[in-house]
């Protein structure tokens, strides 16, 4: 093996473990980027390791050189590794470069370039304009999976959209009398409440609210973070007695009407009511989502019936769709999956990819995006 071998076996190495530590963040940091560091002097083992925990707070790279000063050792002349490009500007904290420079690091090897327009590739520059050696694309695209919804937020002005479903082996979402709860089983549900969780939105329709009267907060055991409650209630129909209304957190309700006095119930029942009309006085789907980017939402998890699920996908809205199967039979009088117009042949078909099938409990759990995602 070459010595050039050597090194991109050692930067990998490092690298993977700056991966462990950013998901250490992984349902916290949002709306900020999932971040880990790792700095090394030389090969040995003496290093310091942090991760960004949550917005407002230090980021991965001051963490890490926290840990190094506290382990009793000098930066000076040493190698960080960091998942994503060091930021260059000041926001809630200072820049991480002006740290990484004035710490004297010798090196940063560096995972996946920032897409954010305040840094992509400026804080690169500045680290290689003070000096400092810059190693990069290293496992970029496993440390860019750490941030799928911040990178298309900050590349696209619009969130990742994963859609979750529930259905039958034969498809079915609902037997014939309408009843849906539960077809997937607990270990799903307790899932789909992990999905929540590492959300910046829950997005529903009209439809699911009228069934299921959710309240879409996240309950697994401990103090968690609660995604912002999204419903598309194209004619302001919503209860101010809604269930979700009486939960922590904020409520967003989208409509096309023009219903002063339903808007304004609403609100005094804690809601926010967006007016979102689109064509037809349907809802501008696309709006929606730029909206929700305004507002920093990285990732939003739909869980909707067939009519919101497919004019999303009709749309070409989706990103990803996860849905779990339960091992049973429901027959063809139950309800479908999605509302799409039915494709006359195999060609007009929305084709998709598998990225993972995996058990859950005694379900399946697939994992797949359109094909023109590639």
């Amino acid at each position: 093996m070459s010595g050039d071998d050597v090194r991109v076996r050692v930067h990998e190495m490092f690298m993977q473990r700056a991966i462990e530590l950013a998901r250490r963040g992984w349902y916290t940091t949002r709306p900020n980027p999932r971040v880990g560091c790792v700095i090394v002097s030389g090969n040995r083992v003496v290093r310091g390791e942090g991760w960004h925990e949550r917005a407002g707070e230090a980021h991965a790279e001051r963490r890490a050189l926290d840990d190094l000063a506290t382990r009793g050792h000098s930066a000076k002349g040493t190698t960080a590794y960091v998942t994503l490009e060091p930021c260059s500007h000041s926001g809630r904290t200072g820049p991480c470069t002006r740290a990484l420079i004035e710490s004297g690091v010798a090196r940063v090897v560096v995972g996946a370039q920032d897409p954010n327009p305040v840094v992509d590739g400026r804080g690169i520059a500045a680290l290689r304009e003070a000096g400092i050696e810059v190693v990069t694309g290293v496992l970029a695209e496993r440390c860019a999976a750490l941030n799928r919804g911040f990178n298309q937020r900050m590349a696209h002005g619009r969130p990742r959209v994963r859609v979750k479903l529930a259905m039958s082996l034969d498809g079915r979402t609902a037997a014939a009398d309408g009843s849906s709860q539960w077809i997937s089983g607990t270990a799903a549900r307790e899932d789909v409440h992990r999905l929540r969780a590492e959300s910046g939105a829950v997005m529903i329709g009209r439809g699911t609210l009228a069934a299921d009267d959710p309240s879409l907060t996240v309950r697994l055991d401990g103090d968690w973070m609660q995604p912002l409650r999204v419903v598309l209630d194209t004619r302001l129909s919503m209860s101010p007695q809604a269930r979700m209304l009486e939960q922590s957190g904020e409520t967003l309700v989208v409509t096309a009407a023009d219903e002063c006095e339903a808007a304004d119930a609403l609100e005094a029942a804690g809601a926010r009511v967006l007016h979102a009309a689109g064509h037809d006085d349907g809802l501008d789907l696309a709006r929606i989502l730029s909206v929700l980017a305004e507002r920093e939402i990285n990732d939003v998890l739909v869980e909707a019936g067939p009519t919101l699920a497919g004019a999303l996908a009709r749309a070409g809205l989706v990103d990803e769709f996860v849905i779990y199967v339960a091992p049973m039979l429901i027959g063809d009088a139950g309800r479908g999956l999605m509302a799409l117009s039915g494709a006359v042949g195999l060609d007009d078909a929305m084709h998709l990819v598998f990225d993972q099938v995996e058990p859950v409990g005694p379900d399946l759990r697939i994992t797949a995006r359109p094909a023109s995602r590639n």
